[in-house]
């Protein structure tokens, strides 16, 4: 039996309100299941802001996209971690990296239009792409 493919959720969750940042992941994680495995990051209860874990969050972080074969990004505000995720999994590991954005292409950063393989414009969308292109 072949092993399913890992999907490791990024997008902002430092600054983000915890509803959205997990509503998004909840979302994909119910639409997702059983054609792939999820790593959310959000399974963690580490707090932000506190000097004994703020290593501990990058480093299982930067774990999870080791573990991952895609990435799925959420890119719908700026944040230093999403970038740090996307350029290591991209440019450092070489993974296929799908995000989806409410952002016209003009105003995507230059950097996550380099390094994200693909992005669309709204979660269903990029669902739709890993469904077609990476499930079994």
């Amino acid at each position: 039996m072949k092993k399913k493919k890992n999907i490791y959720l990024s997008g902002p969750i430092m600054d983000e309100h915890l509803g959205t940042a997990r509503e998004w992941r909840n979302d994909a994680t119910t639409k997702l299941q059983g054609q792939f495995d999820l790593l959310d990051p959000m399974r963690r209860n580490f707090q932000d802001r506190q000097v004994d874990s703020a290593n501990e969050i990058v480093e299982f972080d930067l774990q999870d996209v080791r573990d991952a074969d895609i990435i799925l990004v959420n890119y719908n505000k700026p944040s230093i971690g999403t970038s740090m995720e996307v350029f290591y999994a991209s440019h450092t590991l070489g993974k296929f990296v799908v995000a989806f954005s409410p952002f016209e292409f003009k105003e995507c950063s230059p950097w996550m239009v380099r390094y994200c393989t693909k992005i669309l414009g709204s979660l269903e969308e990029a669902i739709s792409y890993l469904n077609t292109h990476f499930s079994d």
